[in-house]
């Protein structure tokens, strides 16, 4: 079984900048895709970003296009979320997930496990 932790996490004002790390332990991520969604408080959990086992292929929801950047170190065995330009509304828990497959989903029933989650606050 996969463990995933997320660290990275915390309060940024309006423009700045986070990296999420996920961290497997159990097994190696390198024969996964993985994603990272995100839910606030009273919504729906959301697809943020999303990579394809190998790495060659990367996904974005509408919403963090051009502002975010999933990334993958095999090695480390550790999925990143590089966040930039951040808003407000970025504000939520930000878990970071596992598909045994190498292409990855958008919806959340797509993955296998999941981490559990770390806050985002974006506030001024």
């Amino acid at each position: 079984q996969v463990q995933l932790v997320e660290s990275g996490g915390g309060l940024v004002q309006p423009g700045g900048s986070l990296r999420l790390s996920c961290t497997a332990s159990g097994r190696s991520l390198s024969i996964y895709a993985m994603g990272w969604f995100r839910q606030a408080p009273g919504k729906e959990r959301e697809f943020v970003a999303a990579i394809s086992r190998y790495g060659n292929s990367l996904y974005y929801g509408d919403s963090v296009k051009g502002r975010f950047t999933i990334s993958r170190d095999n090695a480390k065995n550790t999925v990143y979320l590089q966040m930039n330009s951040l808003k407000p509304e970025d504000t939520a828990v930000f878990y970071c997930a596992g598909r045994d497959n190498v292409w990855p989903g958008h919806e959340s029933r797509d993955y296998d496990f999941w981490g559990q989650g770390t806050q985002v606050t974006v506030s001024s």
